[in-house]
């Protein structure tokens, strides 16, 4: 990683505050680096292994990123920070008031109004079609294994950071069928949770 790509997620941690993506009742906790509860069984990451998913997935401006499972949307304002005015950062969360909590959280920093993040309902492990292929995709719950329609909506040259079991894995698309993936061991995350077949 650059020096320009460390400096630019340092500084969309000093600039999104993780308290404005909590429940009232956890705002004091923002600075403890552990999971918190955020309602419906799912948590906001801890910091530092946001930090390391965000390395990882080397965001930079202009990106067009699906961020799956956005939750309190918190990845989805640091990478709407990033990608600046130039990108977007669509956030797809499977529950509806999570959606909605996550929202009204980006929205606090004009992220939304200036369109740059986008929030949908919808099952993630199935990724976006209306807005695919993705120059990245941050998955922040845990699956067992990489769904095969995030890595065909994942552009040739694009990466994708997804916790798959206890591993985090970095997925890089050399081409159409070609996947270079790296596992990181030793992380624990909420399953992703999918939409249940009617």
């Amino acid at each position: 990683m650059s020096s320009d790509q460390a400096s630019i997620i340092k500084q969309s941690f000093l600039t999104i505050h993780r308290a404005d993506f909590l429940p009232l009742d956890e705002k004091d906790l923002a600075d403890l680096d552990q999971a918190l509860p955020i309602g419906d069984d799912q948590t906001i990451s801890q910091p530092s292994v946001v930090y390391f998913m965000l390395q990882l997935l080397k965001p930079t401006p202009g990106c067009k990123i699906l961020d799956v499972g956005s939750g309190s949307g918190w990845t989805t304002a640091l990478l709407s920070w990033i990608v600046g005015e130039t990108g977007r950062v669509i956030a797809i969360e499977v529950v509806s008031q999570l959606k909605e909590f996550g929202e009204n959280n980006v929205a606090q920093y004009g992220f939304i109004k200036k369109k740059i993040a986008h929030f949908v309902v919808g099952d993630g492990s199935q990724g976006y079609l209306p807005e695919a292929p993705f120059d990245r995709i941050l998955v922040s719950a845990s699956a067992e294994e990489i769904p095969s329609a995030l890595k065909k909506q994942l552009k040739i040259g694009g990466r994708m950071v997804i916790p798959v079991k206890g591993n985090i894995e970095l997925v890089i698309k050399k081409s159409r069928d070609d996947f270079q993936i790296t596992s990181y061991p030793g992380f624990v995350f909420v399953p992703l949770k999918i939409q249940s077949k009617s």
